[in-house]
């Protein structure tokens, strides 16, 4: 049997050319596919290409779930592709670290080899030498011609580059810098072909005097077949000193050989909207002496000019009177502006080019050799950065993409107050109370955060032409990615109750128009308010000041909202709902944000995220619930991105994180449900255990793991024994065992019990493995959450305190109808989730309006009452009732919010 399943061009129209390949992850109903090995790729005429093949998760019966796919580098990239099932006609498997490979074709091919000494990796096209240890990334990059197949170093001794600023000019004391270098320490070849190689690097940074080392790195090299680009994931831990080390730059370097005349040597530079600075080092148009026009458009559009003795004389005689310019730089401080200037050489003033608002981030430097292009993407948004040429007039030039500008401020991590006297968990939650500021002293440190940074390079045999150019710019910032349908992806059963956009009548057209008018506001916020910069870009504020008409960035637990009640499943949702482009950019951006800078990746809190505040680090408040796999997981499975599978993998042994930090110590009233010292742990039902189920489940399917698998399954059966169920609110776990006292009565029940995940999480669990325990005790969740307090008394003997946010948990009551085929709670969810949402369900919240100044520094849209956990559970909540009881009420009058 032969199944074809569609997939498209995320931005719609293929890329102009694909010139490094791409990944992308995709799903199969459970049952159809035995194994990757069994997936073809078929472009848009039915022809087989080359692909590569591997398991990313498989269904509990062994089948696959999810796989990654990869395709070659072409000119000539299909308008589209489909995959195809063919069992029992298996391709003969390629080495692939975690499973096989699949290969269609043979050629082109990456090979990758390996020594003691080094890993070499050849596309056809380029070939890359990287050493397994030391101060350099790689070696060489050599590009081979099309034509002749000789060879062309176009860069070489690839490095990480640092500067450390010991202390801040705030007064009279001095202030010095010191370089560090990166050095490599390991080197893993995590796949080896036949269309797609990755290679792991991993080290720290070692300064250039001294022996000190700090920011521990991991680098990734994706290298495809016939690809001349090469895609670079670079991966940066802090573990500096908050009060005394300030990251003064952080860069990545290149040393480019030159060999021909200076005026056959070329930058080239991009600027905004796709426009880019083209010189040579020593320019010959523009003089006061005519070289011949010929010379002048060979110059201009980067190929060879003729030969000397063919310019007039009153050029070619004067050349050494001629400027050569040695160096170039552009500085990107803010999302609003960048500036580009040049200089002749080392001691002499710098020249002004030209300015701008946002530079896509792209620099060429090439002669008559070849080339050597790198391109940053979010390059404006993660502002401060900086492309660097120094000594494009000498023998060896070196190109330096800055990931923190050297120009900019120092960066500056310190907690942003002295603890204005909360020295006791009393007056902890006295503050709590006023500013929503969860503050304690010492767990304001950002030791342990991340970031991660892409960037693509580029060899060349030849100075492209400005048109090239510009699209390898745009590869780089925008990579071309394929994806399945929203409709394949929702027949393929994965990740729960959603359905596909749905305008079929007008009472489903207005709640899809609701929706979409929440994310373009969101959208267009980041925008308005300039949500930008090395740290921040990819979250969102948590809630918005109406009286001074800006989010609420100074106020304590009311700024960043760091994943606060799901914004990252409302937008997965959204998009794969809608495959919508721009959907998608967002919510990669905020899983790349919150899976890195919300999250601690080493020291004592690692594993553990970091609640909302001024200060993406700042809250005392470190919890599962924010580095839940379960915000991560879309974005893992719809890309095979290898540093999201890091983050997932960090968090496999979370449980282990309750041992020393009891994420309610400052409320906890039983001190005997907390007794780490006997391994007996008090775990809550809701954010707790359904971080730990995404994060079993997830490493399950992806790696088989019997703990996990054991742990989630026997955990699950536990909550099924407990007298009440979910409503118990929290749980003895025995951490060596992997299992919940299930003797435990009690009740008590949290309004953020299940907006973190747990909704998700149970419907996925409850239709992968049968418990009808586990079932049942979520159904009685489900059931009683908005039930009457008399319907409460009469099941569980009290009515239920802590019912709060009733819009977002209509969705239960959803979940249970649909379950049950009960009308009745069919009703009360649509009715619970029309009368619930407070800030959102009157329709002046689904309007703009156009705040001026001299109230704002520029004109902004402003919401009337405005929430991002509002938001976010108005998202989800409509999205699952509609998938689950969308057809529940006569007709199609679905109540409107």
């Amino acid at each position: 049997m032969t199944q074809h399943a569609p997939i498209t061009w995320l931005d719609g129209e293929p890329p102009a050319r694909l010139s490094g390949g791409t990944t992308w992850g995709m799903p199969f109903p459970r049952g159809t596919v035995r194994g990757a090995e069994e997936l073809s790729v078929l472009d848009a005429s039915g022809e087989a290409i080359n692909a590569q093949t591997w398991p990313l998760a498989t269904w509990p019966d062994g089948s696959l779930k999810w796989a990654g796919l990869a395709v070659g580098a072409t000119d000539q990239p299909s308008a589209a592709y489909s995959v195809t099932t063919n069992k029992g006609t298996a391709h003969p498997p390629s080495e692939h670290d975690g499973g096989p490979a699949a290969a269609v074709e043979r050629s082109p091919e990456v090979t990758v080899t390996e020594t003691e000494e080094s890993v070499t990796v050849s596309t056809g096209t380029l070939e890359m030498v990287l050493p397994r240890s030391g101060p350099t990334l790689f070696s060489t990059l050599t590009r081979f011609s099309p034509l002749t197949r000789d060879g062309s170093v176009v860069a070489k001794d690839g490095r990480l580059v640092s500067l450390l600023q010991t202390g801040l000019s705030e007064g009279a004391g001095s202030t010095t810098r010191q370089g560090f270098t990166g050095h490599v320490m390991s080197v893993t070849v995590e796949q080896h072909g036949p269309v797609r190689a990755v290679v792991r690097l991993e080290g720290r940074h070692r300064a250039d005097l001294g022996e000190r080392e700090w920011l521990p790195f991991t680098i990734r090299f994706y290298l495809y077949a016939g690809a001349r680009s090469i895609r670079m994931m670079h991966s940066l831990i802090w573990d500096g000193e908050a009060d005394t080390d300030f990251l003064a730059g952080l860069g990545v370097q290149f040393n480019v050989p030159l060999e021909s005349e200076l005026h056959d040597r070329h930058v080239r530079i991009a600027g905004a909207d796709g426009g880019f600075v083209v010189e040579a080092v020593r320019g010959l148009t523009g003089l006061r002496r005519d070289p011949g026009e010929a010379v002048r458009q060979a110059q201009i559009a980067g190929e060879p000019t003729p030969p000397s003795t063919e310019w007039s004389p009153l050029v070619s005689e004067r050349l050494h009177l001629i400027p050569s310019w040695n160096d170039y730089t552009l500085t990107q401080l803010s999302a609003d502006g960048f500036e580009l200037r040049k200089r002749t050489a080392p001691g002499h003033g710098w020249v002004g080019i030209c300015g701008g608002t946002r530079s896509s981030g792209f620099c060429l430097l090439s002669d008559l050799r070849g080339g050597f292009g790198v391109g940053v993407r979010d390059f404006w948004q993660s502002h401060p950065g900086q492309l660097d040429i120094r000594g494009a007039a000498t023998a060896e030039a070196t190109m330096t993409a800055w990931l923190f500008s050297p120009e900019a401020q120092p960066m500056d991590l310190r907690f942003y107050h002295d603890g204005l006297g909360q020295d006791t968990f009393e007056e902890q939650l006295e503050g709590l109370e006023i500013t929503y500021e969860d503050y304690e002293p010492g767990f304001g440190n950002p030791t342990g955060i991340g970031r991660t940074h892409e960037l693509t390079l580029f060899a060349y045999d030849a100075t492209p032409s400005t048109e090239s150019l510009a699209a390898d710019a745009l590869s780089a910032s925008t990579p071309a990615l394929l994806q399945p349908s929203p409709e394949y992806l929702h027949a393929a059963g994965v990740f729960g109750d959603w359905s596909p956009v749905d305008r079929s009548t007008p009472a489903r057209a207005e709640l899809e128009d609701k929706l979409d008018f929440l994310f373009d506001f969101y959208h267009g916020q980041t925008e308005q308010r300039r949500w930008y910069g090395f740290w921040n870009y990819g979250d969102v504020m948590h809630t918005y000041d109406s009286d001074r008409h800006v989010w609420r960035y100074d106020v304590g637990g009311y700024a960043w909202d760091n994943s606060e009640l799901s914004p990252d499943l409302w937008l997965w949702y959204m998009y794969l709902r809608s495959g919508r482009a721009d959907v998608f950019r967002f919510a990669e951006a905020m899983t790349r944000h919150t899976g890195e800078v919300d999250v601690y990746h080493l020291g004592p809190w690692r594993g553990l995220g970091s609640r909302h505040n001024v200060q993406h680090w700042g809250c005392s408040a470190k919890q599962l619930r924010i580095s839940t796999p379960a915000y991560r997981r879309f974005y893992y499975y719809l890309t095979a991105d290898e540093r999201t599978g890091d983050l997932l993998t960090e968090l496999v042994d979370s449980d282990q994180n309750f041992l020393g930090l009891d994420p309610v110590r400052k409320v906890r009233p039983d001190a005997d449900t907390y007794r780490p010292d006997r391994g007996a742990l008090g775990v809550g039902l809701g954010t707790d255990w359904g971080s730990l189920a995404a994060t079993w489940l997830t490493d399950w399917e992806r790696t088989g793991n019997p703990r996990s698998r054991d742990r989630l399954l026997g955990t699950m059966a536990d909550i099924g024994a407990l007298k009440y169920g979910f409503l118990t609110g929290e749980a003895l776990y025995d951490l060596d065992k992997g299992r919940f006292d299930a003797g435990r009565e009690a009740i008590s029940v949290s309004h953020l019990s299940a907006v973190f995940g747990l909704v998700e999480i149970c419907s996925e669990l409850i239709s992968l493995v049968p418990d009808e325990s586990f079932e049942n005790a979520w159904l009685q969740y489900c059931r009683l959450f908005l039930a009457s307090p008399e319907e409460q008394a009469a099941e569980v003997g009290q009515p239920l305190a802590g019912i709060y946010l009733t819009q977002a948990h209509s969705r239960l009551t959803a979940y249970a109808a649909a379950r049950l085929e009960s009308p009745d709670l069919a009703e009360l969810a649509w009715a619970s989730f029309a009368e619930g949402g407070e800030n959102l369900n009157h329709a002046e919240a689904f309007t703009l309006k156009k705040i001026l100044p001299p109230y704002v520094l520029k004109p902004v849209d402003e919401a009337p009452t405005v929430s991002t956990n509002d938001t976010a559970q108005f998202g989800l909540a409509l999205i699952q009732n509609l998938a689950l009881i969308g057809g529940a009420l006569p007709g199609e009058e679905v109540p409107a919010s």
